[in-house]
């Protein structure tokens, strides 16, 4: 559009059809001397909020790595100018970066904050950093006093025992004061407890369960000491991991492609699902638990429904590696009227019930009704987001059309089923569909999507999917199905010859272009991984080009929606209304 400067032109605001978004330049935060970061072979910049729930009504604090150093701050968000000059706590690190951190918030107080820091050389750190305390290292043989010496030895220091490569991503286990799960590159994850020491041998394990493609051993040992547990998934690196809303399930995302879903209790496979190609990077929950969606080295976002353990659309805008995902909890909506209203005017949008702090239960029970009433009388559009490498910002809708498809085209469906027409998947029961008691919404640029059918055995933990293509239909999003797959297949052969560097045990790639090789592991066309013209294709909302270095942070908060560059910019966009 435009082509040439403006294509290149970073955006200040976009609109969306709840108004206007601005990116507010007195609230951006970054290191003390607002330098770019010269962020070459450097990990990427992550950040993590807290509420202290103070009396002052400013509470919100930001923690972000940038390099070595590690800072953080009172967050003044929309409100007031960040001040920089005067960081609550700063630190460097000398032979290891930090590369991922999390706050408890069951235990953050004005006093105290627990913050929990991943390290590029496998170790994890506890620190309070309004104590100015740290109080404990994990994977590192040595006491938490000799913590600053060990802070500045060399990476290639084989003290630690536990996993040697980098943190990928560490999180707190909801509901827990002392529980928390770590990943690493090398494709493990441990659980700890903040009250047990790590033990100054190696551990020893012992298997506890096995299934396809994972493994969980417990620390076998006189005492009980960490890790606890030692989970063993998929091939290559575990990239990141997400928690259900409610805690009970674990979303894990790997980079032999592979999304695996895990009741964290029983430690049980509830659902797989592969990506098109490539490693997936990131993965997050909506807000009622129901869909999970992924993105990675394809460069799409992936809608999976946890309930029918299936791919229910995908979505493509970025033109790279989409490097987060997230839901907007705030824009997601739920309406007691007819879905075709939620295409109205900005005094319709108001009108609707959006997810707050103080409504975020009674909205999340609404939705969960929503869900599993027959009649469903009431709609719900679910708001997600996401950014990559292409230092593109990306808004997506899931709507109507896409999580409850209407009957008479999945009829039509139903008598085209190439994929699957002679050897269904295993527990299929045919394709049962359940309607919508609205008539179809009209086309909307956001997802004019073609519906996929939803099938009976809802509960079954098998992956289902029909596989069929609605032949009759000419259009699928907003270009027709011949004209998607012959620019689909050019647009991969000319990006596979750019990435001889992914590892092949973790793509379909070449499959993909010179359908020659067999594998005999190969997904593409299976409910693991449908086929790009068998599953709806979402379009963004919006797609804006935000930063000059690739985006590596995505929050959505209620008064703004805060993105960070590798560059070590954090910036805060204020929402319509809240500025």
């Amino acid at each position: 559009e435009g082509g040439g400067k403006e294509m290149n032109e970073i955006k200040t605001q976009f609109t969306t059809r709840e108004g206007l978004y601005k990116l507010l330049p007195h609230s951006e935060y970054s290191r003390p001397n607002r330098v770019p970061f010269n962020s070459q072979g450097s990990n990427p910049v992550r950040v993590s909020f807290v509420n202290l729930n103070d009396q002052s009504g400013n509470g919100d604090r930001l923690c972000f790595n940038v390099g070595r150093e590690l800072y953080f701050y009172i967050y003044k968000g929309v409100r007031k100018a960040a001040d920089l000059s005067k960081p609550i706590d700063k630190r460097i690190y000398k032979g290891t970066q930090p590369t991922c951190h999390d706050f408890n918030h069951l235990t953050a107080t004005a006093e105290s904050v627990s913050l929990l820091v991943g390290f590029s050389a496998g170790q994890v750190q506890l620190i309070d950093p309004i104590k100015k305390e740290t109080s404990k290292l994990f994977n590192e043989e040595v006491s938490s006093t000799l913590f600053s010496i060990v802070i500045t030895c060399s990476p290639l220091s084989s003290q630690r025992l536990i996993d040697k490569s980098r943190v990928t991503c560490v999180k707190w286990v909801p509901g827990s004061e002392s529980l928390f799960l770590v990943a690493h590159a090398s494709g493990n994850m441990y659980l700890y407890n903040v009250e047990h020491t790590c033990g100054t041998t190696a551990p020893h394990y012992q298997l506890l369960k096995q299934g396809e493609s994972f493994a969980v051993h417990t620390c076998k040992s006189k005492s009980t000491r960490n890790p606890l547990l030692k989970w063993t998934v998929g091939e290559g690196a575990l990239n990141e991991f997400a928690f259900s809303p409610d805690g009970k399930f674990l979303a894990c995302v790997s980079q032999d492609g592979f999304l695996r879903v895990f009741s964290f209790d029983s430690v049980e496979l509830h659902g797989t699902m592969k990506s098109y190609f490539g490693g997936l990077l990131c993965v997050c929950w909506s807000p009622d638990g129901k869909y999970i969606v992924t993105g990675g080295e394809d460069d799409l976002v992936t809608v999976w429904s946890f309930v029918d353990c299936r791919v229910i659309a995908r979505g493509h805008g970025h033109k790279s590696w989409v490097s987060v995902v997230a839901f907007d909890p705030y824009t997601t909506s739920v309406e007691e009227s007819d879905p075709m209203e939620f295409s109205g005017s900005d005094e319709d949008f108001q009108d609707l019930l959006h997810f707050g702090r103080d409504r975020a239960n009674s909205t999340q029970s609404r939705l969960s009704k929503r869900n599993s009433a027959e009649s469903r009388p009431v709609s719900v559009t679910y708001r997600f987001g996401s950014v990559g490498q292409d230092t593109q910002l990306c808004l997506w809708d899931l709507t109507e059309d896409i999580l409850f498809p209407h009957q008479p085209l999945s009829r039509a469906r139903t008598h085209t089923n190439v994929m699957n027409a002679t050897s269904p998947p295993a527990g299929s029961t045919g394709n049962s569909v359940t309607t919508p008691g609205n008539s179809a919404p009209p086309p909307l640029p956001r997802s004019n999507s073609l519906p996929h059918s939803t099938v009976s055995n809802a509960g079954s933990k098998g992956s289902v999917a029909d596989g069929a293509i609605a032949s009759g239909v000419s259009k699928f999003a907003t270009l027709s199905l011949h004209d998607r797959k012959d620019r689909h297949h050019e647009k991969d052969h000319k990006r596979n010859h750019s990435m001889g560097h992914i590892s092949s045990k973790s793509s379909d790639k070449l499959n993909l272009v010179t359908k020659t090789k067999t594998d005999p592991a190969k997904t593409l066309g299976t409910p693991l991984c449908p086929r790009m013209e068998d599953v709806p294709l979402l379009e963004p909302l919006i797609c804006k080009k935000i930063a000059h270095e690739r985006l590596t942070v995505l929050i959505f908060l209620e008064d703004c929606i805060v993105t960070a560059c590798q560059e070590g910019f954090i910036c805060t966009w204020g929402r319509p209304g809240k500025v």
